[in-house]
């Protein structure tokens, strides 16, 4: 009150009283949101109680107790709950309002509810000032399956992970892979002994049903795939492989290779189907690279970066096409350069755009002739897809993740990919 509001103690309190009881004569129902209440609780926990005081004889229907700084800890959470509960005897209902300044937003959340919050405000995936607010996934999944709390139907439980990620694309910001619930990491499974046991029994890795929020198991292949995995990613890609296929073991053994050269496909499964669909013959061909060019242009006493232009050419259905396109960099100008080319045949490739560009220096020791990996994420608006390019040309590993990503968009929307 004296450092941000510039008031005396009594004034404050006066205003809340004013304020509530003016919204409740409006015929407003009043939420209180008590604003830096658990470090104000600790500073002076008798002029904080009278704060509430002062809100709940005025009106106020909810007492909303807010960690704005973040940085209380859930032990704190529940014993200054607990106390005012006591000392406010017949209480309106109360809610909990936690930031994630130190890590424990969900859990502060859960805290509350334990001791006696009805009201839980948060936001989806976390999104929130600084360190983010309590991520309403996390807490509506554990409030309605670890605690017993109808929060919603199943079904809309069912939704919360396509609701998560299709609030990622109105915000822009790429999901949270490593999200509890709802991240595409959350039940993914990489080690060949690992997927085995959870094939037999998910239990033995997996603490809920991933269906029950919308998500899905996902086992990971990378330089420790058995041939379960394998197995697992052909079925999840709609072809029918046996475990006696010498295609298995091919596939396998070129998976290892291509890791051990650099490749990646653990944080690109895109490029993995299409390398799977090669070895058994079912990757369509729906274009040819005869050839590209990128020029670069930096005048002296001109912008800050340089332009670049890409020129491509390409053969569909036995037609060459040569296109030329201009980019903010060269990536952005090859990209460019083969849309244009391609959209007059694919004209879905129009919805398509890069959402990520990545770049890993593999062997930083060789200097600028190191080996690069290049991990492009392409989306069209309703699914991501991540493919990879490995080379020690830069422009060439952008240009392998790149095309993989318009083939992979190309093969999501074709007979083929329909399990």
């Amino acid at each position: 009150m004296s450092e941000g509001l510039k008031t005396s103690l009594q004034e404050n309190l006066a205003m809340i009283r004013d304020t509530v009881a003016y919204l409740v004569t409006q015929g407003r129902r009043v939420i209180y949101d008590a604003e830096h209440w658990f470090d104000g609780y600790k500073h002076n926990p008798d002029y904080a109680l009278q704060t509430l005081k002062a809100a709940q004889e005025a009106g106020a229907e909810w007492l909303v107790f807010c960690d704005t700084n973040g940085g209380t800890l859930p032990h704190e959470i529940s014993q200054i709950v607990q106390e005012v509960a006591a000392n406010l005897g017949q209480a309106p209902r109360f809610g909990i309002h936690t930031h994630n300044d130190a890590g424990v937003a969900v859990a502060n959340a859960i805290a509350a509810v334990r001791e006696g919050a009805r009201m839980v405000q948060g936001t989806i995936n976390g999104y929130g000032e600084r360190c983010g607010n309590a991520n309403l996934c996390s807490l509506a999944v554990n409030l309605q399956l670890k605690m017993g709390y109808d929060c919603m139907e199943p079904s809309q439980l069912a939704q919360i992970t396509s609701t998560s990620r299709e609030i990622s694309e109105i915000v822009n910001l790429a999901p949270d892979d490593h999200a509890p619930y709802v991240g595409r990491s959350a039940f993914a499974h990489k080690g060949g002994i690992h997927v085995s046991a959870v094939e037999r029994n998910p239990l033995t890795y997996e603490h809920i049903q991933p269906e029950l929020v919308g998500n899905q198991r996902r086992i990971v292949i990378s330089e420790q795939a058995g041939l379960s995995n394998v197995l697992h990613k052909a079925r999840s890609f709609g072809i029918d492989l046996n475990k006696q296929d010498p295609a298995c073991r091919q596939i396998l053994d070129g998976l290892k290779e291509l890791e051990s050269q650099g490749y990646q496909f653990e944080a690109a499964e895109a490029s993995f189907e299409l390398l799977m669909r090669s070895a058994l013959g079912q990757r369509p061909e729906w274009f040819e690279l005869k050839g590209f060019q990128v020029h670069c242009d930096r005048s002296r006493g001109g912008a800050p970066y340089s332009n670049a232009v890409a020129t491509i050419k390409v053969a569909v259905n036995g037609k060459d096409l040569l296109e030329v396109a201009e980019g903010n960099g060269p990536v952005a100008a090859l990209d460019e350069a083969l849309r244009k080319a391609l959209v007059k045949f694919y004209p879905q490739i129009a919805a398509f755009h890069l959402a990520d560009y990545k770049v890993r220096i593999l062997d930083s020791e060789a200097g600028t002739d190191a080996k690069t990996r290049v991990l492009v994420e392409s989306s069209n608006g309703e699914n991501r897809w991540t493919t990879v390019g490995v080379s020690p040309n830069i422009l060439e590993a952008s240009y392998q993740a790149v095309v993989e990503g318009i083939e992979y968009g190309l093969l999501l929307q074709s007979p083929a990919r329909i399990p």
